[in-house]
């Protein structure tokens, strides 16, 4: 990993309170996982930024080493890891994702 990756990789996180690794943007997902975490986010109205890893090899390797998970999409909560396409879902289902997303947010 390149000196500068890690923290190009923080300062995308901390400037954007929800922060989505994934391939493709959210207005064209490149994978289906990624397209989950969009379509989860959008229904929930919550404004997001993304990250196309496809754009950026260092980005791509470097942020799994980051979060010391090995795919991609990876979503970030206000500089937290939440987790990848399936364990959005299981948050979505149970209602967590949203009630976390409406704390981190308000605070």
């Amino acid at each position: 990993m390149n000196m500068d990756t890690p923290s190009r990789i923080e300062e995308l996180i901390n400037s954007n309170p929800v922060m989505v690794f994934m391939k493709g943007n959210k207005l064209m997902p490149q994978c289906g996982f990624s397209n989950n975490v969009v379509q989860i986010l959008t229904s929930l109205g919550i404004q997001f930024e993304t990250f196309d890893v496809l754009s950026d090899s260092e980005i791509r390797q470097g942020i799994k080493e980051y979060s010391n998970w090995p795919t991609i999409p990876q979503v970030y909560l206000k500089g937290e890891f939440l987790g990848g396409s399936d364990i959005l879902i299981e948050m979505y289902n149970s209602g967590e994702l949203r009630e976390k997303i409406e704390i981190a947010l308000a605070s």
